[in-house]
């Protein structure tokens, strides 16, 4: 049985006015039932499947976004949902604010909205389970990319576990030796 089945999600918000929330949080309740694909909302990264993210990200989030990420076992999704956390949104020419998700960590999946309906979240975390199973195989067969953030993205095999066997060098480590 695949783990893509039971998921478990967590949910960070960047620096959002709240709206994409609210819609996140309306998905769990029984007239949406986001539980109903198997979906079980976590407040631990080191249990999570899948990260949604609303908000677009600030200079003070992103080592907390960076973690979050990190701490998640491989393989994980993605999910930026509302138009903040796919480009900065309404806030994108504030002092502060780096853009959206994207600018931090790798997403898989973009919600579109302001704020994102919770249809438009239920279909975005569907398609984020998609890629999950994605990565999920990837990682069966041995192969799977794994993205730090921090923007570097190192490819080798991998085990059952994630554990790192052989790493192949990108061609700017290749120069450096």
């Amino acid at each position: 049985m695949s783990i893509a089945k039971s998921p478990w999600i967590i949910h960070y918000d960047g620096s959002s006015c709240n709206g994409c929330d609210i819609e996140v949080l309306a998905c769990l309740t029984p007239m949406y039932d986001l539980e109903r694909f198997g979906i079980i909302n976590t407040g631990n990264p080191k249990h999570a499947d899948i990260l949604l993210i609303t908000g677009a990200v600030n200079e003070q989030n992103i080592p907390i976004v960076k973690q979050l990420y990190n701490q998640m076992p491989s393989p994980k999704a993605v999910i930026a949902i509302g138009i903040c956390a796919s480009t900065g949104g309404i806030f994108r020419d504030c002092y502060n604010i780096v853009g959206g998700v994207d600018q931090v960590i790798p997403v898989d999946v973009y919600v579109p909205g302001c704020a994102a309906r919770p249809e438009a979240i239920i279909d975005g975390v569907v398609k984020g389970l998609g890629a999950f199973a994605e990565k999920q195989a990837a990682l069966n067969k041995g192969i799977l990319p794994v993205d730090v953030a921090g923007g570097s993205l190192y490819e080798g095999s991998y085990d059952s576990s994630g554990t790192l066997i052989c790493e192949n060098k990108t061609e700017k480590e290749a120069d450096k030796e």
